[in-house]
């Protein structure tokens, strides 16, 4: 037998600027039950846990599809809940590794970070990696745009930059 090769690792972190208030954003961010919604690219989320009063150990299953014809599901366990400028979670699932939300205001701007430190999981995502990453990444950017422009939608309002 080959020696199994081992996860590709990736590292992501998008930032929105949006004008209205980190309070109104956490109020979105934090339901992941409504992000089908608003958010392209969200297939499906399903509650496994509802975890204790602020939502830690609630675990979601959630179902991804961006331009690339394939589905990511994973399962994600809220670990931290600081409101309203921290969520931390896990992956586990064709994804692994954990995200955080961040979010500061500031003078009616209100900055939302997500950091996505995550490795594949599925064989043929590890057997294309070297070549795909490039992909892979483009894809998650796809993705998160999606979010940043389906958020200013669903607060009414405007998306000053994302990146």
């Amino acid at each position: 037998m080959g020696a199994r090769r081992a996860p590709m690792r990736y590292r992501f972190v998008t930032t929105w600027l949006l004008e209205t208030s980190r309070a109104a954003a956490w109020e979105v961010l934090r339901e992941p039950l409504s992000w089908p919604r608003w958010w392209r690219g969200v297939v499906r989320v399903s509650e496994l846990d509802g975890g204790d009063g602020d939502r830690v150990g609630s675990r979601y299953r959630i179902a991804w599809r961006s331009r690339i014809p394939y589905e990511l599901e994973f399962d994600f366990t809220v670990s931290k809940v600081d409101p309203p400028c921290c969520m931390e979670g896990d992956a586990e699932g064709d994804l692994e590794g954990s995200g955080r939300w961040l979010l500061f205001e500031r003078n009616g701007v209100t900055a939302v970070v997500y950091e996505w430190n995550v490795a594949t999981s599925k064989r043929w995502m590890q057997v294309l990696a070297p070549v795909a990453r490039p992909v892979f990444a483009y894809n998650h950017d796809v993705v998160m745009r999606w979010s940043g422009e389906g958020l200013a939608r669903q607060l009414g309002a405007r998306l000053l930059a994302a990146g």
